[in-house]
């Protein structure tokens, strides 16, 4: 009998103990996430697609993420699913196309519908690995308990933004309601007021209301305005002028030094998670778990940065003020073409009539904001790779550069939503401690999507993409596709609602096309208008990037190209509305913008089961 049990324990030593080297053998993961970032921010892509160091405006620098491409294999033309944060983050984090999850926009969704599938970090949790986030993270998951939406952790340990407290969010944040200042009561308590802090802890807080209800602070949002040269989104096209009110901060000088930001302080706490080994940490006034040393593990950063207020570090401001841009400007002729929709968010994010010296600091600010961010991706990716080899685990990094991209002066106008190249192109850098997967220094220029990161991700972990239970991620393993073994996609696709409406878009080699998917944002109704509508109710946009690489000439109505935007028109819509379509009115209002969160009933529309087959011929 004591033999027996002798037997019996040192089996299950032995599979403890090869269940550790199991762990141990498995890849750390570390995803990187910038928001609102241009690929032409960094150096190595513009030498990649351009041959040239720079932006076509001017004068970039990113030392660290050209590091990471040296390092590693760059899938060059990349593009995201949706030009928004939210239904863009949301593709990543499920590996779906939005027209397959229903997340088309800013809603919040639940996961209680029969078109539901485990996101990116819970896949990651149940393979072994000890799941971490900091900062933004932008899905708006919930689940439904006794009927009522509440929230969903996707990581086991998130130090989100919400959680932070305004120490760790230092130079600017949002308070949902102020009832006094320095300890004076405020006549009635004010809501969502936006406040700068200092380096030296002195608050401004910019509100009309505050000032109007509160004589005594008069005056303190056009201080703030003042001391940090701030410069807000306006639109004297729309008569619209800059006041110390206005939202949307394009340019100014952070109040904090670099290293003490709320992105600095980001790192912080993933530095602080990593060297945590066994044991709780701090960040602000909040504990979490720090890393677990028996697991292997999948850490996820979202950066704020370049994403407004715009508050590049003063040392950065300074070095990047020295440089003079060269702007794009918006023609007459440019803009008559445009599709409406197009033609729509130009207008509502108008920038054309800006005085020249506004348009310089906006883009230099932009530029100087992401060559701060590329010190700080640099220290987490060091840090990174610093724990895993101090631990005999291999290790890869993905670096997604921006969840899409964003406008200076392109087109007449800033910020995102529409599918032209400058906000939909994000390239991705994966660098791996194994060679054999991603080369050092290799450029993949087939097109790759958002929707690969997942399953790039849960294979490295050791998950088979290719069983039933994946079925559902729509995109490619990225090892597979650098090595050739996935054949060249002929195109990419995406569909975003957000600001231009319900809007589709295809991009090949020589193409760009889009249209209007749906009359309005209901959900589940009239779910086939698309296929119905006239080619003017589509409100087409048609471009030849191989003639036109800046899409400015709009030829959805030029007769020499009726044939290959028919051609176009017919995959895009078999895709879209007619392969695997859901729709899901999530807040019961029917409207895609809700925060309820509580319908699970999906409409579907599936007539062209296969029409997405990344093959087409032109």
């Amino acid at each position: 009998m004591k033999k027996i049990r002798i037997i019996v324990l040192v089996f299950f030593c032995i599979q403890a103990s090869n269940a550790l080297i199991s762990a141990k053998q498995k890849t750390n993961v570390l995803w990187i996430l910038t928001d609102d970032q241009r690929y032409d921010a960094i150096s190595a892509f513009n030498k990649m697609l351009h041959g040239r160091e720079n932006s076509a405006l001017g004068y970039v620098e990113s030392p660290n993420v050209d590091r990471l491409a040296a390092q590693g294999t760059t899938f060059i033309n990349t593009y995201c699913q949706a030009q928004g944060c939210a239904p863009s983050r949301a593709s990543m984090h499920m590996g779906r196309y939005p027209w397959r999850s229903g997340i088309y926009q800013f809603e919040y969704f639940n996961n209680n519908t029969d078109n539901s599938y485990p996101l990116l970090p819970e896949e990651m949790s149940d393979l072994g690995y000890q799941t971490f986030h900091v900062g933004k993270l932008g899905v708006r998951i919930r689940t439904l308990k006794d009927g009522k939406p509440v929230n969903y952790p996707l990581y086991q340990t998130d130090v989100s933004a919400k959680l932070l407290d305004a120490d760790m969010l230092p130079e600017w944040e949002k308070k949902s309601v102020l009832k006094e200042i320095d300890g004076v009561k405020l006549a009635k308590p004010v809501r969502n007021v936006v406040y700068f802090k200092d380096a030296d802890g002195t608050i401004y807080y910019k509100s009309e209301q505050l000032e109007k209800e509160n004589p005594q602070f008069a005056g303190m949002a056009k201080e703030a305005y003042e001391k940090y040269d701030l410069m807000y989104k306006h639109n004297n096209k729309k008569g619209e002028p800059e006041t110390a009110f206005s939202k949307g901060v394009l340019a100014g000088v952070s109040p904090q030094p670099a290293g003490k930001t709320r992105d600095a302080n980001y790192n912080t706490a993933f530095i602080n998670f990593l060297e945590s080994e066994n044991k709780s940490f701090k960040a602000g006034s909040n504990s979490f778990d720090g890393v677990d040393t028996s697991k292997p593990l999948f850490c996820h950063i979202g950066y704020d940065f370049p994403h407004t207020p715009v508050l590049p570090p003063e040392d950065y401001r300074k070095r990047f003020q020295k440089h003079k841009y060269k702007m794009p400007e918006l023609t007459d002729e440019e803009f008559k073409k445009m599709a409406k929709a197009f033609q729509k968010r130009v207008t509502n994010s108008y920038s054309d009539d800006f005085t020249d010296e506004q348009k310089q600091k906006m883009v230099q600010d932009y530029y100087a904001f992401c060559a701060y961010g590329d010190a700080l991706i640099g220290k987490a990716s060091d840090a990174f790779i610093e724990y895993s080899e101090k631990q005999n685990q291999p290790w890869m990094i993905v670096y997604v550069c921006g969840d899409h991209g964003w406008k200076l002066n392109e087109h007449g106008s800033i910020t995102k939503n529409t599918p032209w190249d400058v906000d939909s192109h994000n390239p991705i850098i994966v660098v791996s401690s194994d060679k054999k997967k991603f080369p050092a220094g290799k450029v993949v220029r087939d097109f790759t999507e958002f929707v690969d990161i997942a399953p790039t991700i849960l294979s490295v972990a050791g998950a088979n993409v290719n069983q039933s239970k994946f079925s559902h991620l729509d995109g490619f393993d990225l090892e597979k596709v650098a090595s050739g073994e996935i054949p060249a996609r002929d195109y990419v696709i995406g569909e975003s609602h957000h600001a231009i409406g319900p809007r589709a878009y295809i991009r090949t080699k020589d193409y760009m096309f889009s249209v209007k998917t749906r009359p309005n944002s209901l959900r589940g109704e009239n779910m086939d208008w698309a296929m119905n509508a006239t080619y003017i109710e589509l409100d087409p946009a048609l471009y030849n990037t191989a003639k036109d690489p800046n899409e400015i000439n709009n030829l959805a109505f030029d007769p020499e190209y009726k044939k290959i935007a028919e051609k176009l028109q017919k995959k895009l819509l078999d895709i879209v509305i007619g392969d695997g379509r859901a729709e899901i009115n999530w807040g019961g209002d029917n409207y895609g913008k809700n925060t309820k969160a509580i319908g699970t009933e999906v409409k579907r529309s599936n007539f062209a089961p296969g029409a997405h087959d990344h093959k087409i011929n032109l």
